[in-house]
C-alpha cells in the first residue's frame, strides 16, 4: 500500500483542509461529516492512483479518494447507512465511477455499488485490500452499466430547475441558456464556496499559488460541471468540469501553457472529455488549452457563456431525458 500511495502523492503527517469538499457535498445532498471521514480525507483527499503498476486493469481501476464523487447521491448513502447499522460519508470511488467509498463513524471503509460492501474494519486494511485489488485482475471490481452518466443528477435537474427571475433594471449576466445550465450544475447566486482544499492540494503538489481572480472564480463556480453521455452527438453542450484537482498531475502542462499565453496561469478545470485544460489569468482572462492555449475568454463571466454555449440542436425529449 505504501509505495501505491506514496506515488499517489501521500506522505507521513499529510494533513489538507476539508472545508471545500464539506461545503459542496452540503449543498449537493446535506452531507454532514463525521470525525473519522474528515481525517481520512485530510490524510488522503485529493489522491488518485493512476496506474500504478502503468497497465489497463490497473488505470480502469484507479482508486480515487475525491469525495465530490458522491454529489447528489444522499439517498444512495442514506439507504446504505441504515442496511450497514452506521453513518458513512463519501470518501471517494473506485472501478472507474462504479463504486464509491464510504467510511463509517468507526473508520471502516466501504464499497458501495448496489448495495454496501465491509471492505475491512480498519482503513489500513481496507487500504490494503483497494491496493491489491487494483493491481490484479480481482472480482472486487466488476463492469457496471449503472455508472453510465445519462443518469448524473445534471440530466435529471436540468427540466426542473427554475429560471432565473428577470432583473428590474440591469441587464441580466448571462443569457438564460447559460442560466440554466449553471443552476442544473450546481450554482445560485450569491453561491461562495471556501477553496482552502483545492488551493492546499495544488500548493504541496504543484506548487500552484492561488491567485485573487481564481480565487474568486472558484469559490463562486468551483465543482461545477456538465457531465458527458452517451451517444456523445446528442450533447447539446460540450462536457466541462470546473474541478482544480483535475490539474494534479499536470504541473508541467500548465506551467507551458502559462509560458505559451505570457501570463501566469491556475488550473480552474478541465473541458471535453479531458482533453482540454481551463486555466485564468491574474486579469480574470479565462485560456483552454493542452498542446497548445488560446484565449477562450477575457472575462470570468464571458468564459461561463462561452463553455455553456450550445453546441448543437437537441430536440427538448433528448434535452431532458433522464429528468
Amino acid at each position: 500500500m505504501g509505495t501505491a500511495l506514496r506515488r499517489a502523492g501521500w506522505r507521513p503527517g499529510r494533513a489538507v483542509p476539508t472545508a471545500t469538499w464539506e461545503s459542496v457535498l452540503r449543498e449537493r445532498g446535506g452531507f454532514v461529516p463525521h470525525a473519522a471521514a474528515r481525517r481520512f480525507l485530510s490524510e488522503f483527499g485529493g489522491l488518485v492512483t493512476y496506474g500504478w503498476p502503468a497497465d489497463t486493469i490497473a488505470t480502469s481501476s484507479a482508486i480515487r479518494f475525491d469525495p465530490l464523487v458522491a454529489e447528489w447521491q444522499d439517498e444512495r448513502f442514506a439507504r446504505a447507512s441504515r442496511e450497514m447499522g452506521g453513518h458513512l460519508y463519501p470518501v471517494g470511488a473506485a472501478d472507474e465511477g462504479a463504486a464509491l467509498l464510504g467510511l463509517d463513524e468507526n473508520g471502516a471503509l466501504h464499497l458501495l455499488r448496489d448495495h454496501a460492501q465491509l471492505l475491512s474494519p480498519t482503513t489500513d486494511q481496507a487500504l490494503d485490500r483497494l491496493v491489491e485489488a487494483q493491481a490484479t485482475a480481482s472480482a472486487l471490481w466488476k463492469p457496471n452499466g449503472s455508472a453510465a452518466t445519462d443518469n448524473h443528477a445534471f440530466w435529471r435537474r436540468l427540466g426542473t430547475v427554475e429560471p432565473e427571475p428577470a432583473p428590474d433594471t440591469t441587464p441580466p449576466r448571462w443569457s438564460a441558456e447559460t442560466a440554466r445550465v449553471l443552476r442544473a450544475s450546481g450554482w445560485y447566486p450569491g453561491r461562495a464556496v471556501p477553496t482552502d482544499t483545492w488551493e492546499s492540494i495544488l500548493l504541496e503538489t504543484g506548487g500552484f499559488e492561488l491567485h485573487d481572480a481564481a480565487r474568486r472564480f472558484l469559490a463562486e463556480f468551483g465543482a461545477l460541471r456538465v457531465p458527458h453521455r452517451e451517444p456523445w452527438d446528442e450533447m447539446p453542450w460540450r462536457e466541462f468540469s470546473l474541478d482544480p484537482l483535475l490539474a494534479f498531475w499536470d504541473t508541467e502542462i500548465i506551467e507551458d501553457l502559462s509560458d505559451r499565453a505570457g501570463t501566469l496561469l491556475y488550473p480552474i478545470g478541465m473541458r471535453g472529455r479531458r482533453n482540454q485544460h481551463l486555466a485564468m489569468a491574474e486579469d480574470g482572462a479565462v485560456y483552454e488549452g493542452m498542446d497548445d492555449v488560446w484565449l477562450l475568454a477575457a472575462t470570468p463571466d464571458q468564459a461561463m457563456e462561452r463553455i455553456t454555449k450550445r453546441i448543437r440542436p437537441t430536440s427538448v425529449r433528448k434535452d431532458l431525458r433522464g429528468s
